[in-house]
């Protein structure tokens, strides 16, 4: 399985600072916000990503990233010119994607938990129809909903709908099997001209092949699309990390426990930041890797 990380748009709701930089460059605690995402579709075993930016924003993302090799990945990037929904995504990503399954993961939501790698894990093994992750909220009107049956089943989905039938969101975590990118073809802009994922969610529904996975109450599930809420992330991210000596959204770590790389080159990384606590941490880590 392939992954696209979606890291284009204009960042409006977080202007002025996103006119002179991408919103996923942006800090959460001490990491890019891009790094979560990376980090989510490396939990699931995905070592070959696209990540999908702005003509502007590319060089950056790319001084940032390189290829992925430091990581054991391998990272290629795209360019979404205009903003023109998420579906379109599978579109710019077609020829990187083949005829194969796809994890869509959008490049400002965040992913924490017990249980979230197994979950994750289990996901990446789809070879047919698409799955979706699914989190209660109190304010379901923001996002598109999810209405599932007695055994958990989806049978309604609905686009920030001003009578939620659920609160069930659907995250911004999706996969999809190969017909994937033929479905977003097929689908039309929305009402605000955009291409829409939910609809593709929708035709994957009508085929009978969407499945649901709930993410639970112990699971955090953070998007960080408003100042208000990449200010809560970042203080989630502080208070949890400071209180286990964990880190969240790592790449470097995912990377290790996966055996994508060794120790040595654990260690390598680590002294690209110098004294910093980030670097201390992928030190230690390399000398004391007990898993927890």
């Amino acid at each position: 399985m392939k992954a696209i990380v979606l890291a284009g748009g204009t960042g409006s709701r977080l202007g002025p600072v996103t006119r002179g930089v991408s919103k996923q460059l942006l800090a959460i605690h001490d990491q890019p916000m891009i790094y979560h995402p990376i980090s989510t579709v490396m939990l699931a075993g995905i070592r070959e990503l696209l990540v999908i930016t702005t003509p502007q924003d590319r060089a950056a993302f790319k001084r940032l990233l390189g290829d992925g090799g430091q990581w054991g990945v391998s990272i290629e990037y795209a360019e979404q010119a205009r903003p023109e929904g998420i579906a379109q995504a599978l579109l710019i990503g077609e020829a990187f994607l083949g005829a194969g399954p796809c994890a869509l993961v959008l490049g400002d939501n965040i992913f924490h938990g017990a249980g979230l790698s197994q979950q994750l894990d289990e996901a990446a093994r789809l070879d047919h129809g698409a799955r979706v992750f699914a989190h209660w909220v109190s304010n379901p009107q923001r996002y598109g909903v999810v209405d599932l049956d007695e055994g958990g089943r989806p049978v309604h989905l609905e686009e920030k709908p001003h009578e939620p039938r659920s609160n069930w969101a659907v995250t911004g975590l999706y996969l999809y099997d190969g017909r994937a990118p033929e479905i977003a073809r097929s689908i039309r802009p929305s009402a605000r001209g955009e291409l829409e994922i939910t609809a593709v969610n929708q035709a994957y529904l009508d085929a009978g092949e969407l499945e649901v996975t709930r993410l639970g109450r112990g699971t955090a599930w953070l998007d960080t699309g408003t100042l208000e809420s990449m200010h809560a992330a970042t203080e989630f991210v502080r208070v949890v990390e400071a209180r286990q000596g964990l880190k969240i959204g790592c790449p470097e770590e995912v990377a290790f426990r996966r055996g994508f790389i060794d120790a040595a080159a654990l260690e390598r990384l680590a002294t690209e930041y110098g004294g910093s606590p980030y670097g201390d941490y992928l030190t230690r880590l390399a000398r004391d890797p007990r898993p927890v």
